[in-house]
């Protein structure tokens, strides 16, 4: 089983954001999304390959610590019931294979991953088990 270079063995795991940036076309000082992992996510990214850590990490820290409720072609809500009570998803990587479930808390400014998975045809992948959405 490989290992996981992307967190830590404490969990959860939090990343907080970097910086100023501009939203939605205005400057401001918006105070980024801190990303908390479940502590099932350790296991999640143990079944995926550790070449992919960086750019799951990446991605992930990019996409999600501005605007994580802001719809994009790869970011969409999840319709309900959903798996891990996912509320949103993102989708990235080759052939958009990778797959990341999170809910939002805006009053602590927090994105909590609750699941990472992989795509492969109609199937989900989640910590090497194959979930149904």
């Amino acid at each position: 089983m490989p290992s996981c270079s992307l967190l830590a063995a404490a969990v959860p795991y939090t990343v907080t954001g970097r910086g100023s940036r501009r939203v939605g076309g205005h400057r401001g000082q918006e105070k980024p999304f801190s990303l908390v992992f479940a502590p099932a996510v350790h296991d999640h990214l143990s079944a995926i390959d550790t070449k992919y850590d960086s750019l799951i990490r990446q991605k992930t820290e990019e996409q999600l610590t501005h605007e994580p409720e802001v719809e994009t072609r790869n970011r969409k809500p999840v319709r309900a019931p959903a798996a891990f009570q996912a509320e949103w998803e993102l989708r990235f990587g080759p052939n958009n294979r990778f797959r990341v479930f999170y809910q939002i808390d805006h009053e602590h400014r927090e994105v909590r991953i609750v699941a990472i998975g992989v795509k492969d045809r109609n199937r989900l992948l989640v910590g090497g088990e194959e979930v149904t959405l």
